[in-house]
């Protein structure tokens, strides 16, 4: 099946407004392997082949090793991910899951150790972000495709 809607022709103004979205997050402070790693382990829970597609190629383009790539689903059983990464993962999988997990005070206060109070806020922007545009590929019918 091709892309069901071409959304972005259809819908323009909203499209415009995502990528604004888009560009804010490239200019928060979140290392930009933590939010590549973010979009990656939202994208898995949420079954966006085109999404995993698009950031596993950008990850790896920032130097992210196949390893680690690898094992995002099961990061809290790995030891190369760093304390902040897990942190970024753990908020990732409870505010994508947020019927289910809900994000508690504990790991709120797990994140603050590793994150300001700005960057929790551009942390939920982002993994809202990333969820959005699951949904809209996913909903648009969009196929992840070889390169």
């Amino acid at each position: 099946m091709e892309q069901r809607v071409d959304y972005s022709n259809k819908a323009p103004e909203a499209i415009k407004i995502m990528m604004e979205m888009e560009k804010y997050t490239k200019t928060t402070n979140i290392d930009p392997k933590i939010r590549e790693l973010i979009k990656i382990r939202a994208s898995q829970i949420n079954g966006c082949a085109y999404c995993l597609n698009m950031h596993t190629s950008e990850a790896r383009k920032m130097g992210e090793t196949e390893q680690r790539l690898y094992c995002i689903s099961a990061w809290n059983d790995c030891t190369f991910y760093t304390d902040a990464e897990k942190a970024a993962l753990e908020l990732t999988e409870s505010v994508t899951l947020i019927p289910n997990k809900g994000v508690s005070d504990e790991l709120f206060n797990r994140i603050r150790k590793h994150f300001s109070e700005k960057e929790y806020v551009d942390l939920v922007i982002l993994i809202n972000q990333i969820n959005s545009w699951n949904r809209i590929s996913i909903a648009m019918g969009n196929k992840a495709t070889e390169k």
